[in-house]
């Protein structure tokens, strides 16, 4: 694994002082995916509106796994078309409260007491998520609209409801899955005897959840120019297409299509259920025009502060994050962990490899203490792991960390961007898991990093820091073994390293101090070895002033 393109040294990419729009209103997607069926809105105004050039919302028809790949493909021949996105006023105006007395009734829930293990709501068009998503259930190899109506929605505290009849569409849906002892958090995801186990919502972002865990970061089907200095661009899921599990399956079937200016797509999502919430994607890309600041299976996060990074940060609780750190599992078998940051400025990281083996955002806190949060329960929000399923070839594992000042903007990215832009005019195949988990195993043998503590010297502009590690061999390594720290810096000087027992929980830890001089950026690496190899992950982190 390199990163950068010099090895292990400076891949700072230079300052850009732009925020993006929040990737995605974090506050309102938590508190509507959170609440026994948040729906949304009602109104007025007639919205007909076209659905695109291939008739993304037309009548039903046959349909097998080619369906959606050929609409994806003719959608890409063509110019780029928006969806409807006109709303009465008083749809498009409310506020989040107001936004969340639209309930979806789940007495109307799709598959309801028909035995199949799976459920699926919907919601409403308005406020932060306009544009319509079509909506299609597939049965016996055809497919027919699932249509809109206001009846399918409760109006609550006042909210009134729409005409009889007006075809204001949805936005997305949420997945439930049969049985209320899967062990999710019940006031996060529990509803009328189903528990939810996945949401699709605003743009091409999903959410999911794992046992005993609520909702946190969200995936998203394709990223375009995240954190880069012009516009970015979201490509958005228009139209999906479930296909009914048979009674008792333990598998559920989305396809999706998307679309934005520069690309449209066809994606296929298994989705299973159980200690981990998984699903298998079949991504297929056709570019209008050659993607080279593209990112395949994106993650979408937020970190405001933790013990390693929490300068100017005036808060009672000792860490916000939805997540800790970015995983990586090397095409060579190198196994690592970069601790997440809140920069002063947008910071671009890349981890160049081959075929890599997985990545993903994770949260390794587990603790309450860790948080001290009663409401948000930060110690209840999952990872998620990308893992391949072909190989990928060259190119890198991207991190973008935006500055944040509170913990209601996602403000981190990662995801895979291929060496070689995707030509326009063809296919481009992507598979791979998404594990949605509390805490993904990998080589057992090796101690993982357990915390990243930072401080500043006396020397400034030096900093010292502590790192600790637990598991592994490591574990069992006497207080006299010949554990050593091997340590590198890309730039300015790495001093005093040493590295000794923890006695208060077992593991070890690792002091060390960095001089970074005239240096405007420093990558630091760091593991421990001993006589019989390594027996550590490796830690990355990035010093800036």
């Amino acid at each position: 694994m390199r990163e950068g393109a010099h090895g292990t040294g400076d891949i700072f990419r230079g300052q850009i002082p732009r925020r993006p729009p929040p990737l995605h209103r974090r506050r309102l997607l938590l508190a509507a995916l959170s609440l026994p069926a948040a729906t949304l809105l009602r109104g007025r105004a007639a919205l007909a509106g076209a659905h695109g050039p291939t008739g993304a919302g037309a009548p039903g028809g046959a349909f097998d796994e080619r369906t959606v790949p050929a609409r994806a493909a003719a959608l890409a021949a063509n110019a780029y078309r928006p969806p409807a996105r006109r709303l009465p006023a008083e749809l498009a105006d409310m506020g989040d409260d107001r936004y969340r007395d639209y309930r979806y009734d789940a007495g109307h829930a799709l598959w309801r007491g028909q035995g199949r293990g799976f459920e699926a709501q919907f919601f409403h068009r308005g406020y932060m998520f306009p544009e319509r998503v079509d909506v299609h259930v597939v049965e016996g190899g055809r497919s027919r609209p699932f249509a809109y109506s206001p009846d399918l929605f409760r109006f609550e505290h006042g909210a009134p409801a729409p005409a009889a009849g007006e075809d204001l569409g949805f936005a997305g849906f949420r997945l439930h899955v049969a049985g209320a002892d899967r062990g999710h958090g019940r006031s996060h995801t529990a509803l009328a005897g189903m528990d939810e186990v996945a949401a699709f919502l605003g743009a091409s972002y999903f959410r999911a959840v794992a046992r005993g865990l609520g909702y946190g970061l969200s995936a998203r089907g394709l990223a375009l120019g995240s954190g880069d200095p012009g516009p970015e661009e979201f490509p958005l899921f228009r139209a999906f297409w479930l296909e009914p599990p048979a009674p008792g399956a333990g598998q559920v079937v989305v396809h999706a299509l998307l679309d934005s200016p520069s690309v449209a797509g066809a994606f296929r999502f298994a989705i299973t259920p159980g200690e981990d919430t998984v699903f298998d994607v079949d991504a297929r890309l056709y570019p209008r025009v050659a993607l080279a600041a593209v990112g395949i299976a994106p993650l979408t996060s937020m970190f405001e502060f933790d013990a390693g990074d929490r300068a100017g940060i005036d808060d009672p609780r000792p860490a916000v994050h939805d997540s800790d750190g970015l995983a990586l599992l090397a095409g060579s078998g190198e196994q690592a962990w970069r601790p997440l940051r809140n920069p002063r400025t947008v910071e671009h990281s890349g981890f160049q490899d081959r075929d890599p083996r997985g990545f993903g955002l994770m949260q390794r806190k587990r603790r309450f203490e860790d948080y001290q949060d009663l409401e948000a329960a930060y110690e209840k929000r999952p990872g998620c792991w990308v893992e391949p399923l072909d190989a990928w070839g060259a190119g890198e594992v991207h991190l973008v960390e935006i500055p944040t000042a509170n913990e209601y903007a996602d403000n981190i990215v990662a995801f895979w961007r291929p060496r070689a832009p995707l030509a326009a005019g063809r296919e481009h195949r992507w598979r791979y898991r998404l594990h949605w988990t509390a805490a993904h195993p990998w080589n057992p043998g090796l101690a993982r990093v357990a915390a990243t503590r930072s401080g500043a010297l006396d020397r400034a502009p030096g900093r010292q820091y502590l790192v600790d590690f637990r598991g592994g061999r490591l574990e069992r390594a006497g207080d006299g073994a010949d554990v050593r720290v091997r340590a590198e810096a890309g730039a300015g000087a790495l001093r005093n390293a040493v590295v000794y027992r923890n006695p208060q929980d077992g593991g070890w830890r690792v002091g060390f101090e960095l001089e970074p001089g005239d240096a405007p950026a420093v990558e630091m690496r760091l593991w421990l070895e001993d006589a019989g190899g390594r027996l550590t992950e490796t830690w990355l982190s990035r010093w800036t002033p």
